[in-house]
């Protein structure tokens, strides 16, 4: 559970990161619609996604792993798509904003993800070593 909501906070942020680079991506409100936009987001990266990526897989192969970022455009639309439809404020204005956010979003959730793993196993390593002295 503690995960699920450390990845919801990562999506958060790195969303609130790209709405502020990316003059096409819109979060209309405070952080409340800011975290409705993370958790659509993060329920389309977890279930359609894995499916879109298995249906273009040769294409992924082919262009070396450069349509992943077609990919993450198309799911940030889907989120921007199925936030209009539930009546959140986070609209994509189109491809080339959802191409950028989503560049945007990788590095920033990548970056994000590799920082609160180093600091979980610096904690894991003190308290270890806390056990044995």
């Amino acid at each position: 559970m503690r995960n699920l909501l450390i990845r919801w906070i990562i999506n958060a942020v790195a969303l609130g990161v790209a709405a502020t680079f990316i003059s096409g991506i819109h979060i209309d409100g405070g952080w409340q619609v800011l975290a409705v936009a993370a958790l659509i987001f993060g329920l389309v990266n977890a279930l359609i996604r894995p499916l879109v990526t298995l249906l273009t897989c040769p294409l992924i192969i082919l262009t070396l792993g450069l349509f992943t970022l077609v990919v993450n455009a198309g799911m940030l639309l889907l989120a921007s798509w199925l936030a209009g439809l539930t009546g959140v404020g986070f609209v994509v204005d189109g491809f080339w904003a959802a191409f950028w956010g989503g560049l945007i979003i990788s590095i920033v959730s990548a970056v994000l993800t590799l920082v609160l793993k180093d600091e979980r196993r610096q904690g894991r390593a003190r308290r270890s070593e806390a056990r044995y002295r």
